[in-house]
């Protein structure tokens, strides 16, 4: 019996959980930057990664003094990183507890990414179908670490948040996990573990 069956349903993190596109997202970031005169480099973005695009480009127009809608560096940091989506999509392990219970449990992926991208990104790793709900960050008033995010998916699937188990990568999200009563694995210390 695997640790995951005492669980009515599981909810996934998508960038670093079920799939990694930092490459991509860091590429995108550069680009932008060029576009708009700053530059950043991977420690700047490695502060900033999970975080919402706008979120991001908020405190990249306070940080760099920009005179700039936050809304209009997030659309070119979007439209770069769909330009680059062949390239910078790659299937984590964790992708495998997905597979394992598709169709088995309820399943959510509850994204900082805005849900048509996180669907596009989803379906180019093959794991979109998988999935009964996609939470993005369109969803939500709160971003992680609130709970807003884990707790719509919850909602979604039609089970109490104690019954949920999440997947996360950050620690932002293993904080939204926590403040929504919800048992969180961190990905990036623990075994995928099916046997």
């Amino acid at each position: 019996m695997s640790r995951y069956d005492q669980y009515d349903a599981l909810i996934f993190d998508m960038d670093g959980t079920l799939i990694d596109s930092m490459p991509g997202h860091f590429g995108a970031w550069q680009k932008t930057a060029s576009d708009f005169g700053f530059e950043v480099d991977e420690t700047w973005y490695l502060t900033r990664f999970g975080s919402p695009t706008l979120v991001t480009a908020t405190s990249v127009v306070e940080e760099f003094g920009l005179d700039l809608d936050p809304k209009v560096l997030a659309a070119r940091k979007t439209e770069h990183f769909v330009s680059l989506l062949d390239q910078s999509v790659e299937v984590l392990p964790f992708a495998d507890v997905a597979r394992r219970y598709a169709g088995k449990k309820p399943m959510a992926v509850g994204t900082g990414t805005l849900s048509g991208l996180a669907t596009d990104m989803l379906k180019k790793a093959g794991l979109f179908d998988l999935f009964d709900v996609i939470v993005g960050a369109e969803h939500v008033e709160a971003h992680k670490p609130a709970p807003d995010t884990f707790l719509r998916c919850a909602e979604l699937l039609n089970v109490a948040p104690a019954k949920c188990l999440v997947f996360e990568d950050a620690e932002f999200g293993l904080d939204a996990a926590d403040a929504a009563g919800m048992d969180v694995i961190d990905v990036r210390v623990t075994d995928v573990g099916l046997d």
